[in-house]
C-alpha cells in the first residue's frame, strides 16, 4: 500500500474511589456486561489503565502459541476467519463450477493451498523455471529485468517502486521510487548495536545460509551466500534515511525527468526496468530518497553479479517462502515468526490458507462476504456516527485559540471537503483477468500478485479514480489518504466482541467507531497530512505564526511519548509514532464529544454499575484490548509508525481531564499530568 496512506491498524483500584460511584444504580442493567468482566480491579486505573480495564481478560486469555498477540484484533479477525472459511470452503465444494466464476477462483484457489500433500511433493520446484532465469544473467541490465519481475510476482528487491496519486497534483498518477530492498523489518536491525539487533542479525544470516541450502547450494556455498547478502543489504540500510526521517513529503518529494533519473543512476538502466514491468513511457518520476539510489548505483558494480544473483534468488523466495512446501514454510516461520516476534508455532494451515485467499481475493469474497454477513444497517450507523464526528471536528476547530481566523478557514474548508467511505464500495474491481486452478499454490499467489501489480501500473497516464477503495469490507483497519482527503471505515468496524447478536451501547460504539473516525479525520491535520490541502495537494496552507504554534504543540507529545519505556530498556520513537500518536489524541477527543451528545450520555444512564463517561473509557481501552510478546513490542517499536497498544490507551487519555474526572485520576497516579504538560491540539 501506498506509504501516504495512513491506516490505523490498519487496546489497587477501588470503584468507590472513582470520582463517580460505579455502584449498580435503579437505571443500571448489569448482565454479562464484557467491559465490567474484563477489568483488573488489583490495578489502579491512574496507574495503568490500559492493564485496569483489560487486565483480567489478558489473565484469562494467554497469548495462544502461534500468535505474536491476542486480544481484539485476534477475536475479530477469528469471527472473520470463520465466516471467509465457510465461503471458501462451500466455494471449494462446488462440483465443476464454472470457469472464471467467483466460486471457481476462490474455491481452486483455496484447495491449492489446503493439498498439503502436493505441495510438499513438490518442494520449491514450482520456482524452477525462475532460478533458471536468474542463472542466465549475465549482466547488470540482467539483474534489472529480473529484479522487475520480481517486483511483479513476489517482492522488492533493490528499491520499492509503485504508482500513485501526484503529492502535488493528486488528479495525476505518477511513478514513485523510494529506498527500500531491504528484508528485516527496518534500517533499523542492521544498524542498531544492542543485544537484541545483534542477535537477530546473526540469526538472520543464519536463516539466509538456511534458505540456499534449500535452493541446492552445499553448506560453504550457502553459508558464504548468506554473509555476502548481509553484507549488501548492510551498505543499502546505512545509506536509507531513518523511517522518521521519511514522514515529511516536502522533504521525500523530488520530481526529476527520466533524462535526470538516468543521470543520478548510470549504472541501473531505467528503461529496462520500465519496460520490464509495463510502463513503455514515462516521462517523469517523483524519487523519495535521491541519495538512495546514488549510493544504490554504486553498489551495482562494488558487489559482482553473481553477488546479485544471489540477493534476487533469495528475495524471489524469501516473497514466497510461506506458500510452498513445509520445509520452506518452516524455515521462514522460525526466523520471521519466532525470533522476530516471538511466535512459537504457525498458525494452523486453514487459517493461513483462508487469510491468504481473503488477501488476494478480497474483492471477490468481499462481495459475499457483504451479502451474507455484514449486519444490515452497518453503512447507516456508521454514517450517522461519522456525521457526528465532523461536525464535532468542525466545533473544535472553530473555538481553537491558538490558530488564526485565517488559517482557520482553511482548514475548515479542507474538513469539509473530507470523502467518508463506509461499509463497503459502491464498485467491485473486475477480477476477470486473473485465472486461478487447483495445481499449484505458490503459482495462484505469484499469479494474484502480478494481477495486482498490473491493476497498479494500467492506472499510469489515466485519470485518477477517486471512488475506488484501498480495503475490503471484511478488513479490519482504516485509513486516510490525503491526496483524496478521503477517510475509509470497512463495514467490518462494526463488530465488538463480547456484543454478539446485539447493538452494543453507544459508549462503547462512539468510543470504538467514533475513535475511529476522529483518528482518520485528524490524519488530515497532523505532522503529515496537515500539509495537504484540501484537495489533496501539497501545500502550505498555514501562517508561519500558526504553524510555529502547531509544531510546538507536536513536540509536545513527542516528548510526551519519547519517554514511554516499551520493553528491555527501548523507549517508543516519539518522532516516528507522532503522526498516529496525534491521531489518537484527536480521535479519542472526538469520540467523547461526539458521545456526550447521544441519549445514552445525557440521561446518565448506569450499565454494570458504570456511568457513561466511564463506559466511554473502557470502551476507548477495549479498542486497543491487546497482549503481546515482548520480541513483537520491540519489533514494532523498532519498525512501526504506530506504538504498541498499551501506549496508544496510556499516552492520548494522559491528555484527557475529563478522564482523570471519570476516574478520579489524582496528582501521584503515573497517569496523571499537571496542566501544562496536557497537550492539546485539536
Amino acid at each position: 500500500m501506498k506509504r501516504k496512506i495512513f491506516n490505523i491498524l490498519i487496546c489497587g483500584f477501588a470503584l468507590a474511589a472513582t470520582a463517580t460511584s460505579c455502584k449498580p444504580g435503579k437505571h443500571s442493567t448489569d448482565k454479562g456486561d464484557a467491559l465490567a468482566a474484563h477489568i483488573d480491579s488489583t490495578v489502579k486505573a491512574g496507574d495503568d489503565f490500559f492493564e485496569f480495564a483489560n487486565g483480567k481478560w489478558f489473565k484469562q486469555n494467554p497469548i495462544p502459541a502461534s500468535e505474536q498477540s491476542n486480544g481484539i484484533f485476534q477475536l475479530i479477525q477469528d469471527t472473520i476467519n470463520a465466516q471467509v472459511r465457510k465461503i471458501c470452503e462451500s466455494s471449494a465444494a462446488v462440483q465443476h463450477a464454472e470457469k472464471g466464476s467467483n466460486k471457481q477462483k476462490i474455491g481452486d484457489f483455496f484447495f491449492s493451498g489446503m493439498d498439503s500433500l502436493t505441495l510438499n511433493k513438490k518442494g520449491i520446484s514450482d520456482l524452477k523455471n525462475d532460478f533458471a532465469n536468474i542463472d542466465r544473467i549475465r549482466d547488470l541490465n540482467g539483474i534489472v529485468k529480473e529484479a522487475a519481475y520480481i517486483h511483479t510476482v513476489s517482492s522488492s528487491p533493490l528499491f520499492n517502486f509503485y504508482i500513485g496519486q501526484d503529492d502535488k497534483n493528486s488528479s495525476k498518477y505518477q511513478v514513485y521510487i523510494i529506498q527500500g530492498g531491504l528484508s528485516l523489518p527496518d534500517r533499523s536491525y542492521y544498524t542498531d548495536n544492542d543485544a537484541r539487533s545483534k542477535k537477530i542479525r546473526e540469526k538472520f544470516v543464519e536463516h539466509v545460509g538456511n534458505m540456499f541450502r534449500i535452493m541446492g547450494y552445499d553448506n560453504t556455498k550457502a553459508k558464504l551466500a548468506g554473509v555476502k547478502l548481509m553484507e549488501m543489504e548492510s551498505a543499502l540500510a546505512r545509506t536509507s534515511r531513518k523511517r522518521e526521517d521519511t514522514r515529511d513529503p516536502f522533504a521525500n518529494y523530488n520530481k526529476m525527468t527520466s533524462g535526470e533519473l538516468a543521470l543520478l543512476t548510470p549504472n541501473l538502466d531505467w528503461k529496462t526496468f520500465m519496460g520490464s514491468v509495463g510502463l513503455a513511457k514515462v516521462d517523469s518520476v517523483i524519487v523519495g530518497q535521491p541519495e538512495f539510489l546514488t549510493a544504490l548505483n554504486g553498489y551495482l558494480k562494488k558487489y559482482t553479479i553473481d553477488d546479485w544473483k544471489n540477493y534476487l534468488k533469495f528475495h524471489l523466495l524469501n516473497g514466497v517462502s510461506e506458500y510452498l512446501d513445509d520445509k520452506t514454510f518452516i524455515e521462514s516461520f522460525s526466523f520471521y515468526g519466532t525470533v522476530l516476534r516471538g511466535i512459537e508455532e504457525p498458525k494452523p494451515r486453514w487459517k493461513r490458507v483462508v487469510e491468504k485467499t481473503d488477501g488476494s481475493l478480497g474483492e471477490l469474497v468481499g462481495q459475499v462476504y457483504v451479502d451474507e454477513y455484514l449486519p444490515k444497517g452497518t453503512k447507516e450507523k456508521l454514517e450517522e456516527i461519522g456525521d457526528a464526528i465532523k461536525s464535532v471536528f468542525a466545533e473544535r476547530i472553530k473555538g481553537l485559540d491558538w490558530m488564526s481566523a485565517a488559517t482557520k478557514e482553511k482548514a475548515l474548508k479542507k474538513l469539509n471537503g473530507v470523502i467518508m467511505k463506509v461499509g463497503y464500495p459502491d464498485k467491485w474491481k473486475d477480477l476477470s483477468a486473473l485465472q486461478v486452478d487447483r495445481s499449484s499454490y505458490v503459482n495462484n499467489i505469484m499469479k494474484a500478485n502480478k494481477w495486482e501489480f498490473n491493476y497498479m501500473i494500467h492506472k499510469y497516464g489515466k485519470p485518477v479514480d477517486r471512488k475506488e477503495w484501498q480495503m475490503q469490507p471484511q478488513t479490519y483497519n482504516a485509513y486516510y489518504n490525503p491526496s483524496n482527503n478521503e477517510i475509509v471505515i470497512p463495514g467490518c468496524n462494526i463488530i465488538v466482541p463480547g456484543y454478539e447478536g446485539k447493538m452494543a451501547d453507544d459508549a462503547i460504539l462512539y468510543a470504538i467507531i467514533g475513535g475511529t473516525f476522529g483518528h482518520e479525520i485528524t490524519h488530515g491535520f497532523d505532522d503529515q497530512g496537515c500539509k495537504y490541502n484540501e484537495l489533496g495537494n501539497l501545500s502550505n496552507w498555514w501562517t508561519d505564526e500558526d504553524q510555529k504554534k502547531f509544531t510546538a504543540k507536536t513536540k509536545m507529545i513527542v516528548e510526551q511519548f519519547n519517554n514511554y519505556e516499551a520493553v528491555d530498556n527501548l523507549h517508543i520513537n516519539g518522532e516516528l509514532t507522532q503522526g498516529e500518536n496525534i491521531a489518537d489524541l484527536g480521535g479519542v477527543i472526538m469520540g467523547y464529544e461526539a458521545f456526550k451528545r447521544t441519549k445514552q450520555y445525557k440521561d446518565n444512564v448506569l450499565i454494570a454499575g458504570l456511568n457513561p463517561s466511564q463506559r466511554f473509557f473502557l470502551g476507548y481501552a477495549l479498542a486497543w484490548m491487546l497482549n503481546m510478546r515482548p520480541e513483537a513490542v520491540a519489533n514494532q517499536v523498532k519498525s512501526n509508525e504506530h506504538a504498541p497498544a498499551k501506549w496508544r490507551v496510556i499516552g492520548p487519555l494522559s491528555n484527557m481531564p475529563e478522564f482523570f474526572s471519570a476516574f478520579g485520576v489524582k496528582q501521584g497516579d503515573k497517569m496523571w499530568r499537571p496542566e501544562n504538560q496536557i497537550v492539546k491540539i485539536w
